[in-house]
């Protein structure tokens, strides 16, 4: 069950979930696996070796259809959506009026309509949002019979393209549609672990029998959440709910590359979406507190909550994600600091269990991101 009780939705993997061992947990609504056998520090290191196939269908899946999708998608979003070309794919983000974010998504342009993936916990608020402002605009349409999978790492276009060679010309951020075991379905290479890989989305009917397909390579194994996590913790990557939200701006976010110049003030189309002349502030003359990475000096791992203060045990901020990262072997962390303590090397405390743990700031990604351009 749920946190309210609600019983728990099932992707149309779970029953494979659990054939291979999975341990399943509630997450936004659904029983997802977590981990498999093996254990999620092997799927980690498995995703930055070989290839990982995830679950990702409680993710929400929609399309905007109509002349002005993509006009009017603008309108909620910083991006650039106008002038974004056929099978590229985007990263965006709703905002509100306060300049905080509803959500990140990723948008691609078909040749007919736009196809959006949305986080699984806001997915049902993000459907209404887009129904609500510009549902006279543009017809919106829910994916709820498509199923989502993500295949993960340096190996991972090995595996794929042996069920259709074609797969291999897509570049980063880019998509088409494959036949993949004798189903039709749109790829993207594109994914959340810093790894080079493809996300599928394929009729959920036709989920089981693909999934099993991957997992018959002999490069692919299973991963869960925990794995999903500590990857695109390595890779710097943000998680809605937790590293984002509505009270932080991208700009305090360090998202300031996801907004186009036409986008930005002077731009062509700046402004028009929520929050525009907050974030056009924010943009113009700065902000008062930023994400940063950060590295603890003893392995200790420092996990989400764990405040930051300074030498003399003044608060700083507080850990939005943190772990002991599998790949780079000592304690990462992402926190919002002041920007005078948010310089490179500059040291910090993390406070765990009563103990002062000295930590740097660090560059991110704290393992560099190997996508194929």
């Amino acid at each position: 069950m749920s946190a309210d009780n609600a019983p728990l939705l099932h992707t149309p993997l779970h029953a494979l979930h659990v054939e291979l061992g999975a341990k399943m947990v509630p997450f936004a609504g659904y029983a997802m696996p977590v981990q498999y056998p093996a254990g999620i520090l092997a799927e980690h290191r498995h995703c930055r070796d070989g290839a990982a196939l995830f679950d990702v269908s409680h993710m929400g899946q929609l399309q905007l259809r109509g002349a002005d999708a993509a006009a009017a998608l603008e309108s909620l979003v910083p991006q650039d959506i106008i002038d974004l070309p056929v099978d590229k794919q985007r990263y965006a983000f709703f905002t509100n009026a306060q300049g905080g974010l509803l959500d990140d998504l990723m948008v691609t342009r078909r040749a007919d309509h736009l196809f959006l993936v949305v986080n699984a916990g806001c997915k049902v608020d993000d459907t209404r949002h887009l129904i609500t402002h510009i549902g006279h605009r543009c017809q919106v349409v829910p994916m709820p019979d498509h199923a989502l999978l993500a295949l993960q790492g340096p190996k991972a276009v090995v595996a794929l393209q042996r069920l259709n060679p074609g797969v291999a010309t897509l570049s980063f951020m880019t998509g088409g549609d494959f036949e993949l075991a004798g189903t039709a379905c749109f790829v993207t290479r594109s994914g959340y672990t810093g790894e080079d890989g493809f996300e599928i989305s394929v009729p959920a009917d036709q989920a089981v029998a693909l999934a099993r397909a991957l997992l018959a390579q002999p490069e692919v194994q299973p991963a869960g959440l925990g794995a999903r996590d500590t990857l695109r913790l390595e890779a710097g990557l943000c998680l809605y709910g937790h590293d984002i939200d509505t009270r932080t701006s991208p700009i305090e976010a360090g998202l300031t590359w996801a907004i186009q110049k036409i986008r930005r003030p002077g731009g062509a189309r700046a402004g028009g979406y929520p929050g525009s002349s907050v974030i056009d502030g924010h943009l113009t003359v700065g902000v008062a507190v930023k994400r940063v990475g950060l590295v603890g000096l003893e392995k200790v791992p420092v996990r989400e909550g764990a405040a930051i203060v300074d030498a003399h045990g003044s608060p700083l901020g507080r850990v939005t994600s943190g772990t002991l990262g599998p790949t780079v072997f000592e304690p990462i962390a992402m926190a919002y600091l002041a920007v005078n303590h948010a310089g490179l090397q500059h040291e910090v405390y993390a406070e765990v269990r009563g103990k002062r743990l000295p930590m740097r700031v660090s560059p991110m990604p704290f393992t560099p991101h190997r996508y194929h351009r």
